[in-house]
């Protein structure tokens, strides 16, 4: 049994992609699930969220894309529950040296394979960009979980994504698929992010998850501590959210 790799992504960024794959993998974490979090974002936030300290990191995702270290050398426990394969700003500069590959799009997809039977759940956090490693990232996954903001410019990043992502089936990854749409930050009081709510409902329908990620002041605390909120608080808002998504996506 090999594991389900779920690439969480969004082109737009701000849209709580990071907190999602931290405290989404914390919550299957909790379920006994084997979980490796794959941090393909130079920006190495899901990294520090993981108390990981993203200046010190030996090896991590960009010396196995560029074939310089082995991934199971590279990856590490985290502060949580799941193992880690960690990124920092180095991470940047393989968008340009991974364009010399012949198997550039691919270089995710090959390594993942050596450890995908020892996990049951991969969450790939993606960078807020469409870039050679968002489609790493897409061309490795078999689920893509879209964070989405009930906010004004929502569904128009959204398009983008649908659309990239179509490419990405046609030329590299037929069996790529929308694992669902997962509304966070979200403020019921809100009269925009009603109305958004409903126009994601309209054109997602089954699609659109029906946990809600409310905002909540723990989620955004717990990573300058560099816990998942459901180590640093596992009874605030947030934290019980991503339990509750973690068991509408397991059905």
């Amino acid at each position: 049994m090999t594991a389900r790799i779920i690439a969480v992504t969004n082109q737009k960024g701000g849209v709580a992609k990071t907190t999602t794959a931290v405290n989404l993998l914390a919550a299957f974490a909790r379920k006994g699930l084997r979980c490796l979090l794959v941090d393909i974002d130079p920006q190495g936030n899901a990294s520090v969220s993981s108390g990981i300290n993203i200046n010190t990191i030996e090896e991590g995702t960009y010396d196995v894309l560029l074939g310089d270290a082995n991934i199971e050398q590279a990856i590490v426990a985290s502060a949580d529950q799941y193992d880690i394969l960690p990124a920092g700003p180095e991470l940047a500069g393989a968008q340009v040296e991974l364009l010399g590959f012949s198997d550039k799009d691919f270089r995710l997809r090959d390594v993942l394979a050596v450890v995908a039977g020892r996990y049951d759940i991969i969450l790939i956090d993606t960078p807020p960009s469409l870039n050679v490693l968002t489609i790493n990232a897409l061309a490795a996954a078999t689920d893509v979980l879209i964070p989405v903001q009930c906010e004004y410019f929502a569904l128009e990043g959204l398009s983008g994504l649908i659309t990239t992502m179509g490419m990405v089936r046609k030329a590299l990854n037929p069996k790529l698929t929308i694992l669902g749409v997962v509304r966070t930050m979200y403020d019921g009081r809100n009269t925009l992010t009603i109305e958004v709510s409903k126009q994601l409902n309209k054109h997602f329908q089954e699609k659109v998850f029906k946990t809600l990620i409310p905002r909540n002041i723990r989620l955004a605390e717990a990573p300058s501590h560099g816990k998942s909120a459901l180590d640093y608080d596992p009874q605030c808002k947030g934290s019980l959210a991503y339990i509750a998504l973690a068991n509408e996506i397991l059905g």
